[in-house]
């Protein structure tokens, strides 16, 4: 048999793995770090012989391990969660990521290290474990505590950085540029992307897992819904982004479905089983010598990680309004970097772009703080009363009065303005009907010199008969979007004309400047609109006449079937507030045990 030896590794790190978890579960420890511990016991670092012949199938699994862990942590994540982050979580969670990718980027310059692996180094430590942090808090029986509803908050800001930071570093990673305009650039294009996966995922996965579950088939929801999420990994990875990225997404899309229960239930033995092979081959990659060699780097990373999470924690807790002890226990619970630093390091290691030392430097000061974090969780309340009672007295009248006027500015702010209000909600349907747009028309460009060299070759009109199709239809998919788009600008630019223009002579004359502020507010916006699309449709333009006589179709298409168009919006914008009215499928804040730790 020539893959016997991929079946005698695949034996052993089961085997050895599940050995090493059985003793931590007696021992009461994360079984991620038995994982990695099995795979440094059987790894090519560990004398007096390595057990494993085939280090590159192993990878290859452990490949297919990070693609359903993501996936995993999808199905855990809600976008509800998401749309439910109050400021405290929002502004604590910012201000953390912010500091901690700075800290981590000036330790690796201290140390002399690469650009790139300072840049690694800071993306590593910006997220906590959402496994490890909501497995001590339930095994602690302090889940429901007030500073921990405030930690689940800032977890999910966590995530979403974390998914993001992967799409920019490999994007940053396969270019090598650290301009401001290609980050900008990759920023901008990881944020169409998640967009037009949750809006068009959530319009259309709701229903074809509602189909598949007709068949009442435990097998036939389980592959349609892996085949989902390696689809989506595919197709991430084809348009230049992450695997994990797209798996993640799919995921949280499938997440906010009635189903989503039961298929985590089917996957989870998948995944477990794939979770192992990744997280024992991070064990494979460890070299004892390495981390000996870098002792003193491990060594400050691991504090300035545990103090500086509990720094920025307790500092963006606090600056949101909590007192100093809440924020204090808040800072101590983030205190450590779990699964998505170990991606991360992967990342860097497989693209070729991060030093050999990078990767057991991070795993081993995760392995560290991971232990460490069930007693600060444990003591801190505790620690965070002894650190305000030793805080000087002036002190902790400053403090005092911060946490006073911010609750004052915070019950002021809940009696807003009910137009300001209005005017928001109308401005962020704008842009993320924008933001589709731009997704369709980046997609479609990206698509229409790979169509045109193997559908229709001998279409009339040769380039410019592509080109213009192409644009046509392209602009009949957008049109619902942007009638929509038209409507709201004419909406706002009503909204506050009647708002700010309150009485000019007679009431006709009123009436008659607001009417003529309305058309000029929404006139300047449509034509803003106008410039976008030419800009957007600049690689699929054809000839001016060919472009005049799109324009005169689709003008036509919007006036013939205005109303058509209008209603489908209406039921795409139905179907997604549907799909968010409907209880949580999981009834919790969102977290679960994607990697049971």
């Amino acid at each position: 048999m020539h893959h016997a030896p991929l079946l005698q590794d695949l034996a052993i790190v089961l085997l050895v793995g599940a050995v090493v978890i059985v003793i931590c579960r007696w021992l009461r420890q994360p079984v991620v770090l038995g994982y990695i511990l099995a795979g440094l016991i059987i790894g090519p670092h560990t004398p007096p012989a390595p057990l494993i012949t085939d280090e590159k199938s192993i990878h290859t699994l452990s490949e297919l391990g990070v693609i359903m862990l993501m996936f995993s942590l999808g199905l855990d994540f809600s976008l509800r969660d998401l749309a439910r982050v109050g400021s405290t979580a929002l502004i604590a969670g910012l201000l953390e990521i912010a500091l901690m990718i700075w800290i981590g980027y000036q330790i690796g310059q201290f140390f002399g290290w690469s650009r790139m692996d300072s840049v690694f180094l800071g993306a590593m430590l910006l997220s906590s474990s959402t496994v490890i942090i909501v497995k001590a808090l339930n095994d602690l029986g302090l889940a429901r505590e007030k500073f921990a509803s405030v930690i689940f908050g800032i977890l999910v800001v966590d995530d979403i950085a974390a998914i993001a930071a992967l799409g920019v570093l490999s994007g940053i990673a396969i270019s090598g540029s650290f301009s401001p305009q290609e980050l900008m650039v990759t920023s901008g294009s990881i944020g169409l992307f998640l967009v037009a996966v949750a809006v068009l995922g959530l319009l259309i996965v709701p229903r074809l897992l509602k189909f598949i579950e007709g068949f009442k088939s435990d097998e036939v929801t389980l592959i349609a819904s892996l085949g989902l999420g390696f689809g989506m990994a595919l197709a991430a990875m084809k348009l230049g982004f992450s695997g994990a990225l797209g798996a993640f997404m799919i995921g949280a899309v499938i997440a906010e479905t009635p189903e989503s229960i039961r298929i985590k239930a089917l996957i989870a033995p998948v995944r477990d089983m794939f979770s192992a092979i990744f997280f024992v081959s991070v064990g494979l990659m460890l070299d004892p010598g390495t981390i000996r060699e870098h002792w003193l780097p491990v060594l400050v990373i691991t504090v300035t990680l545990v103090v500086g999470k509990i720094v920025t924690g307790a500092l963006g807790t606090f600056v949101a309004g909590h007192d100093t002890r809440t924020s204090l226990r808040v800072g101590m619970g983030l205190a450590q970097i779990g699964e998505f630093s170990f991606i991360m390091a992967a990342l860097g290691r497989d693209l070729g772009v991060t030093s050999d030392f990078l990767y057991p430097i991070g795993v081993a000061a995760s392995g560290i703080t991971t232990l460490s974090t069930p007693f600060l969780i444990k003591h801190s309340d505790r620690l965070a009363a002894a650190a305000e009672d030793s805080a000087p007295k002036s002190v902790r009248n400053v403090l005092a009065f911060y946490s006073r006027w911010v609750a004052g500015l915070q019950q002021a702010s809940t009696q807003n303005n009910a137009v300001r209000q209005l005017l928001w909600r109308w401005g962020l349907q704008v842009g993320l009907n924008l933001a589709l747009i731009t997704a369709l028309f980046v997609a479609a460009g990206a698509a229409a010199p790979r169509i045109e060299g193997w559908a229709f070759p001998n279409r009339p009109g040769g380039p410019d008969g592509h080109s213009g199709l192409s644009l046509l239809a392209t602009l009949v998919l957008a049109l619902p979007m942007i009638i929509a788009v038209v409507r709201k600008l004419r909406a706002m630019a009503r909204l506050i004309s009647e708002t700010t223009i309150r009485r000019v002579g007679t009431t006709e004359q009123t009436e008659a400047l607001r009417r003529v502020m309305t058309q000029v507010i929404s006139g300047g916006g449509a034509g803003l609109v106008l410039v976008y699309l030419f800009l957007l449709s600049s690689a699929m333009l054809p000839s001016w006449p060919v472009l005049a006589m799109l324009c005169g179709v689709v003008c036509l298409i919007a006036a013939w079937r205005w109303r058509l168009l209008l209603q489908l919006y209406a039921r795409a914008q139905i179907s997604l507030k549907e799909t968010f009215d409907a209880p949580s499928p999981g009834g919790g804040h969102g977290h679960g045990h994607a990697a049971d730790p």
